[in-house]
């Protein structure tokens, strides 16, 4: 599936990471309708998100397999919030995911304070994302970062728990190169292009989501 093919109406958008910069992209171009399980999140590997999806959450962030990840506490200011926030860095153990905006530094605070707040907008999340993807007719994934093993198993984890029709679009960072480049994987749903190691890059999400919209 090339480039052109991809760039039509779908009725939910969504991001599955790596980092945020699927999602914040999606909202700057009004692509985005609701906040993902995931959007400000750390996924190193598409595997971990197919294991994921493929139990449909369970379990996910459960307070006892999260833990604080050495060298938290990093001042955050990448568009998300108007302001400068300082946020504990917590990964989920199991799903190997990392949290990098839910859990704000609170002077004389344990980060486990703010959990309960933060467990109930998850599920919420969850929900509504089963919800939107389970029931659309048509739904786009976007992902940065993945392998075509990866790729390939996400398309059979998303043929069992979507009705509808999906594509995914898949960015690969590459150093080096200055423009987007497609590669053709055979896939009669994805679509691979090979972007420039630049995540927030206004000209490359310009470029590549340049024709995609949501329905009405």
């Amino acid at each position: 599936m090339n480039l052109q093919n991809i760039k039509r109406s779908y009725d939910v958008i969504v991001s599955l990471g790596s980092a945020c910069n699927p999602a914040m992209k999606l909202r700057e171009h009004n692509l985005r309708r609701f906040s993902g399980p995931i959007d400000w999140s750390v996924s190193h590997s598409l595997s971990d998100v197919n294991r994921l999806l493929k139990n449909k959450f369970d379990g996910f962030m459960e307070l006892n397999n999260m833990r604080l990840i050495d060298g938290s506490n990093h001042v955050l200011n990448d568009g998300i919030f108007t302001q400068p926030i300082k946020s504990h860095y917590i990964q989920d153990m199991y799903y190997n995911i990392i949290s990098v905006h839910d859990f704000p530094v609170i002077q004389n605070q344990d980060w486990t304070a703010t959990y309960p707040s933060y467990k109930k907008k998850l599920n919420y999340r969850i929900d509504r994302f089963m919800d939107k993807i389970t029931t659309s007719q048509s739904v786009l994934f976007i992902r940065w970062s993945a392998s075509y093993e990866q790729t390939t198993e996400l398309i059979s984890v998303l043929s069992e728990i979507t009705q509808g029709e999906f594509n995914i679009l898949i960015l690969n960072p590459v150093e080096g190169i200055q423009n987007v480049i497609e590669v053709d994987w055979e896939l009669d749903n994805v679509c691979s292009v090979n972007v420039p190691n630049l995540p927030f890059d206004d000209s490359t999400w310009d470029y590549v989501l340049n024709g995609i919209k949501l329905t009405s």
